[in-house]
C-alpha cells in the first residue's frame, strides 16, 4: 500500500512539472485559421484535427492542422542544443534534397519549418512541441510560396493560442 501511494504521488508530481498546450481542442481555432486564410477557405474541425482547403483557389491548396503528443526526446534535444536547426535539416535533406529548415519563435514551445517536395505536390511543414504536445501544421498547394506562406499564417493565427504562454 505504501508503495502505491508512493507512486501515485510520484506521478502527480511529474504531471504537475509538464505544462504542454493551453488548448488540445483544435476546432476551438478553426474559424480563425480558416479566417487567416482568407476567402475561399472552409474547414472541417474536430478536437484533435483541423482540416482547410480551397477548391476554388489555384492548385487547391489544403492545410491540415493536427495536435498529438511526442516524447521521444526531441523537444529537450532541441531546447539544449544538442539538436541544432542544422542538424534537422540534414535530416529533412536526407529525405529529400530540396528540403529547407528553418527555426519558428514560438516561445515558450520550440518549432520549426520545412519546405519539402513529393512530386508535382510542393509542401511546407511547422513542427510545434512543449512539454510533448505537438502541433504538426502541413500545407501543400502546387507551388512553395503558396504552401509556406499558408503554413506561416497558421502559425502565426494558432500556435499562440494553442502552445500559450
Amino acid at each position: 500500500m505504501r508503495f502505491l501511494v508512493m507512486s501515485i504521488a510520484a506521478l502527480l508530481a511529474t504531471e504537475a512539472h509538464a505544462e504542454g498546450f493551453a488548448v488540445h481542442d483544435l476546432s476551438t481555432v478553426a474559424d480563425d485559421a480558416s479566417a487567416a486564410l482568407g476567402a475561399g477557405f472552409t474547414h472541417k474541425a474536430e478536437p484533435g484535427r483541423v482540416t482547410l482547403f480551397c477548391a476554388g483557389c489555384k492548385g487547391g491548396p489544403m492545410i491540415d492542422i493536427k495536435i498529438d503528443r511526442q516524447t521521444d526526446g526531441t523537444e529537450q534535444r532541441v531546447r539544449s542544443g544538442q539538436t541544432s536547426m542544422a542538424d534537422l535539416e540534414r535530416l529533412c535533406r536526407a529525405k529529400d534534397p530540396a528540403c529547407s529548415l528553418t527555426g519558428l519563435s514560438v516561445s515558450p514551445a520550440v518549432g520549426w519549418i520545412t519546405k519539402w517536395s513529393m512530386g508535382p505536390i510542393i509542401g511546407s511543414t511547422a513542427i510545434i512541441l512543449r512539454d510533448g504536445d505537438l502541433l504538426t501544421i502541413r500545407s501543400v498547394a502546387d507551388d512553395a510560396d503558396t504552401a509556406r506562406r499558408n503554413a506561416e499564417k497558421i502559425v502565426e493565427t494558432v500556435s499562440p493560442k494553442v502552445v500559450g504562454r
